[in-house]
């Protein structure tokens, strides 16, 4: 049954567009579960490749029906689109002709906000800040990212700090959300370390040394599916010798988390690597370092609002657990304790993890909804889409 109506979808593909030349793209769903929002990349090289076409000229990705498709060519020559939900075992068929596309909505952006030095970023679910204007390149501040939690399905963070910042010394002014509004919550503060799920080394000691403020940064995709920042930090010193991060963040329409690349240069030995989450009280956790998760569960008020944050790997890690400020922390913190996953980073290597947040009030009714969340989040790294071109 599932082969015949992969067929059907096919024929209905072919009749839509039977006058247009293309190629046709398959998105197979290899597990159990149904895929939503996933996001679909392609070599766009490969693209033209096949469609004989130049690169000035433009295409249309369609649906099955024919219908446009929102589509983004990433910085690093990707064709990205967001895939209809796929069921198990099923094939998604989408087909690329030559083109003008209609235009499209920005989905995912982010800007640079001066006089505060901050960057911002969001899509439809959620907003995070590079906070330079609370960091200083001294080991008093932190290298995490705030999170502010919405209530809505469009960007308007970004405008809002952008229109508003005339006259704010900061953000959080401009936006005007650090309580509960209409449309935004601004709950965490990023404090002396983690918001939002930065990274640190462990030294010699057993303590963190993290990263503080970053130096120069770059935006290599600006909407409107993929906000893509490029960030180098200031050279910090593990055992003796001096090292310089560099992270590459990522957030795609339709996620709750930022994807993040980070390497360490100038690292001579392998070196015991965490990230995770600043706890707070009351909280509730669950980890699994098989499966390379941790998230929690923080109760804000009497009526039972939550807010959500968790942290994913693409495949299992060493360790995940909890563990007390005071075994790691070089210096007081302002959070109880850390919640982490481990693993053992090698010199040159990229260490790629997912950080984000959710919210009781807005796609999440409680904490079983976010902690299904991760481990699907988790499970779908682990076992990703197949895509393929004919």
């Amino acid at each position: 049954m599932k082969k015949i109506c992969g067929f059907i979808l096919l024929a209905i593909m072919m009749l839509s567009c039977h006058n247009r030349p293309g190629i046709i793209v398959e998105v197979y769903n290899p597990t159990a579960d149904v895929r939503i929002n996933e996001m679909i990349e392609l070599d766009y090289a490969e693209v033209l490749q096949r469609l004989e076409l130049s690169e000035d000229t433009t295409i249309i990705v369609l649906d099955p029906l024919g219908f446009q498709m929102f589509y983004q060519i990433t910085f690093d020559n990707k064709l990205i689109f967001l895939s209809n939900p796929v069921e198990s075992g099923m094939t998604a068929y989408y087909r690329i002709v030559p083109g003008v596309p209609d235009s499209f909505d920005m989905c995912a952006v982010g800007a640079h906000i001066v006089p505060a030095d901050d960057i911002v970023w969001e899509n439809g679910s959620i907003a995070f800040a590079l906070r330079n204007s609370y960091c200083s390149l001294d080991a008093g501040s932190g290298s995490g990212y705030d999170v502010w939690l919405k209530k809505n399905d469009y960007p308007l963070v970004v405008e809002r700090c952008s229109a508003q910042m005339s006259g704010c010394a900061t953000i959080d002014n401009a936006v005007a959300c650090c309580e509960d509004t209409a449309d935004l919550l601004d709950y965490y503060e990023v404090g002396s370390t983690w918001c939002a799920g930065a990274t640190a080394l462990l030294d010699a000691r057993g303590k963190m040394v993290y990263s503080h403020r970053s130096e120069t940064f770059s935006i290599l995709d600006n909407g409107p599916l993929r906000f893509t920042l490029s960030l180098r930090y200031a050279p910090i010193v593990l055992d003796g010798d001096t090292i310089v991060e560099t992270r590459v963040i990522t957030l795609d329409e339709g996620s709750q988390l930022n994807k993040v690349d980070v390497i360490y240069h100038y690292l001579k030995e392998p070196a015991q690597i965490i990230t995770g989450i600043a706890l707070r009280s009351p909280a509730s956790v669950e980890y699994d370092a098989a499966s390379g998760y941790v998230a929690s569960a923080i109760l804000l008020d009497s009526v039972g609002t939550q807010v959500y944050m968790g942290v994913a790997c693409e495949s299992s890690v060493q360790d995940a657990c909890v563990v007390r400020i005071d075994e790691v922390h070089p210096q007081e913190s302002d959070a109880e304790e850390y919640l982490v996953l481990s693993e053992m980073y090698m010199p040159g290597e990229t260490f790629t993890y997912y950080t984000g947040a959710g919210w009781s009030k807005w796609g999440f009714d409680n904490a079983d909804d976010w902690y299904f969340y991760m481990r699907y989040y988790a499970d779908r790294l682990d076992s990703p889409l197949h895509v393929s071109l004919r």
